[in-house]
């Protein structure tokens, strides 16, 4: 019972010196994989860096402690931060407080959704994610993480388009117009190191590297050159005036949002106490007629502050010394004779307001700047009905993608040590890392397929590693977080860039559509749809999900129905499928899948098929060691079809029916109606007996078969065997 609660007593047992070793040396080399990568992922789900670092604290020792596997690295991951971030845009503007309460929130309900699962012991609904969608959906979402890393690696800022293709074809312009060169510079260089190192050898912390030399670089380079001034320091008239007009507009969206708040609470409040009174009516439909146009106005603000925001972050300034001061003048607009030093500096416009006494102008490249020192904040997150309503969708599919994703990491690893696996408990793990890293300002985290690579190369050995790594985390919010001040902000996008890689997979398009072309259709479709619809992630796998259950649907309703023969082996096999002929007398057909509802009457059409293509028929054999199971409505339709072959004077028999179907039977009492005479144990014995029977008859012509297909090897002409299935293309119905 203390191994099911505490699953971590298992490889506590006997734990030792040497051990301890081992899994301290893994546990620091992930750490220090993990720390630059948590705060890029932080960056990718739309948070301050920080709260990377404050993911990276508890959720890898829970898991490790609570789950089955002793070499899965959990922690933040690209994927789920990637959907974490698409399913609140809609909600909150991304590093807002209302953006970082959802993002702790969705963890939490993540958590909470994943745990439930694993207490049910229903691990088994991720099979809901064929491997198909998945593939089409994680090689879709390295594409959209890699690209929406360009801004970064460029140097510009832009808003976030309704349609990510649309934002890309910002960045470009934006790109077009103006690219900071050591921005470019720093990207690039740490793409091509970290690259390099990987291949020289993998065990090289290349991420470590990388970051360390960026970090030195840009501190002794002065590569961030960030200075605080007033408007006043901004001549250029059109300039202020758009400035103002910026933090007007700003001033007019909040107000705006907070009556739009206001009156969906009435609204809300007045739909749970409707009654039938008209008066209460007119007043609902007066403050939805408010809502909307309130929504028409916020639409109409936010498109012109969008607007402002471009073109105050197109601006280029030139700082020009008069009268003892810098003033900062935009494109051609300063004094006379005035000298410079021909940098060029940018006006840093958030996605808020401007604060006219504070205004930052940018003559560098963006760093990660300041970070909290010291623990994450620990809290309950705020919980709202209205809230979990929304983020409930994403969350499950968020759940399942990110356990599939572990799970599969967790079994690789597994196949190398030989250690057993427990999917549901692996859920539980997974669920208690995210609902404990909600407590403590997490976002949602999984597990890891580079850093659990790392963990086992390492020589990680149990969970402990996980449990070091955690507290390497804890030691760097406490002291180190000074250090990472100068981190350019291009060389986290080259992580995630460098992460996101090994997502990358494009022969698993091809696999799938060698094992069967709708499976590969699917994955393909899947990716084309994600690709269109992101930033909505959740689009593409739901079509992926919608077209697999189709087609699980379709071939249930269509099973494999086959008439066979004798082959050159001695073994009755589908005529069709291997061209062989076919008995005019005895029809031996297997049916392939359990008998229900959806494909009964199926079975009722092919057998006509047969009776129309053989008019000598005599007798059907049902060979059923393919139906594993039977409900009322197979019954019906099996009944119904013993009574129209025994009115037509034809025969019928079942081989090799399994216990389920014979309870089935039994249960109607169907078995009697068929007779015991009439049910073999196997097929060979059926086709012996049978054979022998009907082709004595007097009735049939010339006595009946002399070589007959079921006891003789008889191919069609043009085929033989086995060889023809490499030479005709024949579909096996």
């Amino acid at each position: 019972m203390y191994a099911r609660l505490f699953p971590a007593i298992s490889w506590l047992k006997g734990y030792n010196f040497s051990m301890l070793r081992l899994d301290a040396l893994a546990g620091l080399t992930v750490a220090l994989v993990l720390i630059p990568q948590s705060m890029a992922y932080a960056q990718l789900a739309g948070l301050p860096v920080y709260y990377g670092l404050y993911a990276s604290f508890l959720p890898p020792m829970v898991a490790a402690l609570f789950g089955s596997s002793r070499q899965l690295a959990t922690g933040p991951v690209a994927v789920v931060s990637l959907m974490s971030a698409a399913s609140l845009a809609p909600l909150a503007s991304a590093g807002s407080s209302e953006f970082i309460a959802y993002s702790i929130l969705l963890a939490l309900i993540i958590g909470a959704f994943q745990f439930s699962l694993g207490v049910l012991k229903l691990g088994l609904v991720v099979n809901f994610l064929s491997h198909p969608v998945v593939n089409g959906f994680t090689n879709a979402a390295a594409l959209i993480i890699a690209s929406s890393q360009l801004a970064k690696f460029f140097g510009v800022e832009v808003d976030n388009a309704p349609h990510h293709y649309q934002t890309m074809i910002m960045v470009a312009q934006a790109a077009l117009d103006f690219t900071h060169l050591p921005t470019l510079l720093f990207g690039l260089g740490a793409l091509a190191l970290m690259f390099t190192l990987r291949k020289i050898n993998r065990r090289i912390p290349d991420v470590l590297l990388a970051v360390t030399l960026a970090t030195l670089i840009s501190y002794f380079t002065g590569y961030s050159d960030n200075r605080t001034v007033t408007l006043a320091e901004l001549p250029t008239t059109q300039v202020a005036e758009m400035v103002v007009r910026y933090n007007n507009r700003q001033g007019e969206l909040v107000e705006q949002s907070r009556l739009r708040a206001e009156l969906g609470a009435q609204i809300d409040h007045l739909q749970r106490e409707l009654d039938r009174d008209r008066g209460e009516r007119l007043e609902l439909v007066a403050l939805k007629n408010r809502h909307n146009l309130v929504n028409a106005a916020i639409e109409e603000t936010g498109g012109e502050i969008r607007d402002l925001r471009s073109h105050l972050r197109k601006l280029r300034f030139t700082a020009v010394e008069q009268n003892g001061r810098l003033l900062y003048h935009a494109g051609d607009d300063r004094v006379a004779g005035a000298a410079d030093s021909g940098q060029i500096w940018r006006l840093k416009v958030g996605s808020g307001a401007l604060d006219l006494e504070e205004l930052t102008m940018m003559g560098g490249g963006a760093v990660v700047g300041t970070i909290p020192r010291g623990l994450p904040p620990f809290a309950v997150p705020k919980l709202s009905l209205d809230a979990i309503v929304k983020l409930v969708p994403m969350a499950v599919i968020i759940s399942l993608l990110g356990f599939m994703e572990a799970i599969a990491i967790a079994k690789a690893i597994a196949a190398k040590t030989g250690q057993r696996l427990d999917p549901n408990q692996e859920l539980i793990g997974q669920g208690l890392a995210n609902m404990t890293g909600a407590l403590s300002s997490s976002f949602a985290v999984s597990g890891s397929f580079s850093r659990s690579a790392v963990n086992f190369q390492a020589g990680g050995v149990t969970g402990m590693s996980s449990v070091v790594t955690s507290l390497v985390v804890l030691l760097t919010l406490l002291f180190l977080t000074p250090l990472l001040y100068h981190l350019p902000q291009a060389v986290l996008a080259a992580v995630i860039v460098m992460a996101v890689i090994g997502l990358l997979n494009i022969s698993g398009f091809i696999h799938a559509w060698k094992a069967q072309w709708y499976d590969g259709a699917i994955s393909i479709l899947t990716f084309l749809v994600t690709l269109a619809a992101a930033p909505h992630l959740e689009t593409g796998i739901m079509v992926g999900v919608v077209l697999s259950m189709g087609v699980f649907l379709y071939k249930s309703m269509r099973p494999v129905v086959a008439t066979l023969s004798l082959h050159e082996d001695k073994v009755l096999k589908s005529a069709e499928h291997y061209r062989l002929q076919g008995c005019r007398h005895i029809a031996v057909i297997r049916f392939d899948g359990p008998l229900f509802f959806a494909n009964a009457s199926y079975l009722d059409e092919q057998v006509a098929k047969y009776r129309e293509q053989r008019p000598d028929l005599r007798y059907i054999i049902l060979e059923a060691s393919g139906i594993n199971d039977m409900d009322a409505s197979g019954e019906e339709v099996l009944a119904l079809l013993v009574e129209r072959l025994r009115a037509a004077g034809i025969g019928f028999a079942i081989s090799s029916a399994k216990g389920a179907v014979l309870a089935v039977l039994e249960r109607t009492h169907l078995l009697n109606k068929i007779g015991w005479e009439n049910f073999y144990p196997d097929s060979k014995s059926a086709v012996e007996n049978l054979v022998h029977k009907i082709h004595q008859h007097s009735d049939l012509p010339e006595g009946g078969c002399k070589s007959c297909p079921l006891t003789q090897y008889l191919p069609l002409e043009g085929g033989k065997g086995s060889d023809n299935r490499r030479n005709t293309k024949v579909k096996e119905d």
